[in-house]
């Protein structure tokens, strides 16, 4: 029977492993675990080129020359990296230390119109 360790993972990607894996009949665990199978297989392929991804990501090779799965890999890394960056932004504070009105939608698809703050809001 293989042992097990604690790993610490971050919220989201335990809360897609947890939804992911439900729909397979797997626990959040089981896929995480699951997940870590598949990236280490695809690290020891000898037909996918770590070295190729890394150029690629670090925008000194085309996307186009990959391989399809390699593709596939810098896709989910780019995936990733706009999903970090989404949660870093705030907007709203942006706007409002500009001065600046906006636009966005509310909770129920409505379009609300936020003036300019005053300085000192």
């Amino acid at each position: 029977m293989a042992s097990t360790s604690p790993a610490r993972i971050d919220d989201d990607l335990y809360a897609s492993a947890k939804l992911v894996g439900e729909a397979l009949s797997r626990s959040a665990s089981q896929q995480v675990g699951h997940w870590a199978r598949i990236g280490r297989e695809l690290e020891a392929s000898a037909t996918t080129s770590q070295r190729d991804i890394a150029a690629v990501l670090a925008g000194v090779r085309h996307y186009d020359t990959l391989s399809a799965q390699e593709q596939a890999i810098v896709r989910a890394e780019w995936s990733e990296r706009m999903d970090e960056r989404r949660a870093a932004l705030d907007l709203a504070a942006t706007f409002a230390a500009s001065g600046a009105s906006y636009s966005e939608l509310d909770d129920d698809g409505n379009v609300v119109q936020r003036p300019p703050s005053a300085p000192g809001d």
